[in-house]
């Protein structure tokens, strides 16, 4: 979805199709209805981890947010997350790394958000760790993921699906367990939500709210 790939030289179709196809699919509607209930409560230095093409920048209250910066490997998203950042008027300074590896200080930033990006985060436990260790003792981490689905014979497609579909959709893995993870970086979140959004559900269960550092 939004972001981090492995690190590897693109090839063609990950240079010129790809990030048109990740744009389209993360600009459907129900998953900006997703972004829109969360984005806009992030306030002052915001990190957003994976950013891709920038289809929260919409979503962010301008009024809130002192500083943006946006990290995502994958160069070639860049130029439009840049326009998109123009065209809202919001500046955003965009890093081209893997969030395994967060190049910022302990406790820097009052906020994270992550949207649609741990399924293709590498390593995803090690990049949320390194979200909690960037996050000031106050922050709060935001995030929206789709991931493994409680019913067990979505969950079946899902193991089945996730081989081929990351080939073809960046990295992304549909079997992710996203409350296992936050837990395993040393995250709490009283607020989760979950829920299939409309479509295929081996693709569609989601995971939402914040969370803080235990």
């Amino acid at each position: 979805m939004d972001a981090d790939k492995p690190a590897h030289a693109p090839n063609w179709y990950e240079r010129h199709v790809l990030p048109y196809l990740i744009d389209i699919a993360c600009g459907v509607e129900p998953v900006r209805r997703q972004r829109h209930k969360l984005v806009p409560l992030a306030a002052g230095r915001v990190l957003e981890v994976g950013i891709g093409t920038g289809r929260n920048l919409e979503h962010y209250d301008k009024a809130r947010v002192t500083s943006l910066t946006g990290i995502d490997p994958g160069l070639e998203m860049h130029r439009l997350a840049a326009k998109r950042a123009r065209q809202q008027g919001i500046q955003v300074d965009l890093v081209g790394l893997s969030a395994e590896r967060i190049p910022f200080d302990d406790a820097s930033f009052d906020t994270v958000v992550v949207t649609y990006s741990l399924c293709t985060i590498p390593d995803p436990l090690a990049a949320l760790r390194e979200m909690r260790r960037v996050l000031k003792p106050c922050g709060r981490l935001i995030y929206c993921e789709h991931g493994l689905a409680p019913d067990a014979a979505v969950r079946q497609w899902q193991h089945r699906l996730t081989p081929l579909w990351s080939k073809i959709a960046g990295g992304c893995h549909l079997d992710r367990d996203i409350a296992c993870l936050l837990r395993e970086a040393g995250f709490r979140s009283q607020d989760m939500q979950t829920m299939y959004l409309p479509g295929p559900r081996p693709m569609t269960f989601h995971y939402w709210g914040t969370a803080v550092a235990e």
